[in-house]
């Protein structure tokens, strides 16, 4: 059996001071209806945190799966928070958000939202919004390993034809100084290479160096 989604939630206080603060008293009913959606679709829901400077250690000890951003008029500084706190591990990061401005929108998927959700707190869309925002993440994870493999099989292509090219210039060198047949020189080099522990590349750009300093 698949074991639940550990989701962490990201809200500011939903401490209402004001009861006549109608705004905080609608913050705080969203938060309470994410939580409870959550629970009713089977989720995990392990903590809820403030976007502070300890975000980054407390996400680090709980280690979830996803995390959620609950934010309207604090929702940039809030992102900013969580977007920082996973630089170095990322995560999949939900939205739930009433500013339906596009701009800001644009700028939570740049910054690596993988769902930027508003007005969407019904209990029966939260499963299948973070159902969407999982394969989406773990997609674009497979992307960047892929393409983090690619560059590095770029480098070792790069670095494998300078090898090359040093080992030619030596060879060439060893032809014209020794008068030796190009096997033979490629020989020659690779015997000193196994004798001195080194290799081949190690060898040709020790001979190149110190033909240039006799030049």
């Amino acid at each position: 059996m698949t074991e639940p989604l550990r989701i962490v939630v990201i809200n500011s206080d939903l401490q209402v001071d004001d009861p006549q603060d109608t705004h905080a008293l609608h913050q705080a009913e969203r938060s309470r209806s994410l939580r409870i959606g959550l629970l009713e679709n089977g989720f995990n829901l392990v903590a809820s945190l403030p976007a502070d400077v300890y975000l980054t250690e407390r996400l680090a000890q709980l280690q979830p799966d996803m995390i959620i951003v609950d934010a309207e008029s604090d929702a940039r500084d809030a992102l900013e928070h969580v977007v920082m706190a996973t630089r170095d591990e990322r995560r999949p990061i939900v939205m739930f958000t009433n500013d339906n401005d596009t701009g800001n929108a644009r700028a939570a998927v740049a910054a690596g939202v993988s769902a930027y959700i508003v007005a969407g707190l019904q209990t029966e869309r939260i499963r299948p919004i973070l159902d969407v925002a999982l394969a989406r993440f773990q997609h674009e994870q497979a992307l960047r390993k892929e393409l983090d493999a690619t560059r590095t099989e770029l480098h070792e292509l790069s670095a494998a034809l300078q090898d090359r090219k040093v080992i030619d210039r030596a060879k060439a060198l060893l032809m014209q100084r020794q008068q030796l047949s190009e096997e033979a020189a490629y020989a020659k080099l690779r015997k000193t290479a196994m004798d001195k522990n080194l290799k081949m590349v190690e060898v040709a750009q020790r001979m190149l160096d110190v033909a240039d300093l006799l030049s």
